[in-house]
């Protein structure tokens, strides 16, 4: 990388953090981090097309609270049910504090998980441990950034990746009262409230084009997707301002 290119690549994801900083210190909640996170991480990191949080639980079981798409919810999946992959090794206590993948259909630490991650046209991943567990109850996770290219993710990626790990895991830990139960009650309040907001958007569409309700989700989600648009952030639009529909 030349190295006039280099300092303007830092210069940019500087003000990235600067500003994502002041947006973890103005959230609401901790989704509301963690969303930001995220939505900032695919604004930055290389060629990025997935973004997602893994959370581990106490008993050992992994969920996924935050996402910039809903695909990147199936791929964490795989991961948590074959216990393969950068997202299930980084969010584990004892894991690595990073890891990756250039090329998932062929990476053979995985034998499941990868050909599966690349059958869906995803064949890199990148991910960075989240919230270590330092002291009970802290919780332990990772940041997920997928690609469709093979050797989709290059150190300085991998770099901004660690540093934006960083600053989540330190907004998390200068948040008082931070505990599973909390943030599982405010997973489904955001998920009871994104179901409703979507199942008006697609009865719209239902409506106004005719059509049966997974042609209405597929619609929304290309839509959503095509404009770079959260899902839900575009069915709250178009419930609000559906008079203005074709």
């Amino acid at each position: 990388m030349a190295v006039g290119k280099e300092s303007e690549d830092l210069g940019v994801l500087a003000s990235q953090l600067v500003r994502l900083t002041e947006d973890l210190l103005a959230a609401g909640s901790l989704v509301d981090v963690l969303e930001r996170v995220v939505q900032t991480t695919k604004d930055v990191v290389g060629p990025v097309d997935l973004v997602s949080v893994t959370l581990r639980s106490p008993d050992g079981s992994f969920h996924t609270p935050v996402l910039t798409d809903l695909v990147a919810a199936d791929l964490d999946l795989l991961q948590y049910e074959f216990g393969e992959g950068c997202c299930v090794e980084c969010a584990r206590p004892d894991g690595p504090a990073a890891a990756h993948s250039s090329d998932l259909g062929t990476d053979t630490r995985w034998p499941r998980f990868g050909p599966a991650a690349a059958e869906r046209g995803f064949h890199s991943l990148a991910s960075v441990a989240l919230l270590p567990e330092v002291r009970a109850p802290r919780l332990s996770g990772a940041l997920n950034a997928y690609s469709r290219e093979r050797g989709g993710f290059d150190p300085s990626d991998r770099d901004a990746l660690m540093l934006l790990a960083t600053h989540a895991s330190l907004a998390l830990a200068a948040s008082e009262g931070v505990t599973r139960e909390q943030l599982r009650i405010e997973q489904l309040r955001a998920a009871l409230d994104t179901r409703d907001v979507i199942g008006q958007a697609k009865g719209i569409l239902m409506a106004r084009r005719g059509i049966d309700a997974d042609e209405a989700f597929d619609t929304l989600r290309r839509t959503s997707q095509n404009i770079n648009v959260k899902l839900r952030d575009l069915a709250k639009t178009l419930v609000n301002r559906h008079h203005l529909l074709d």
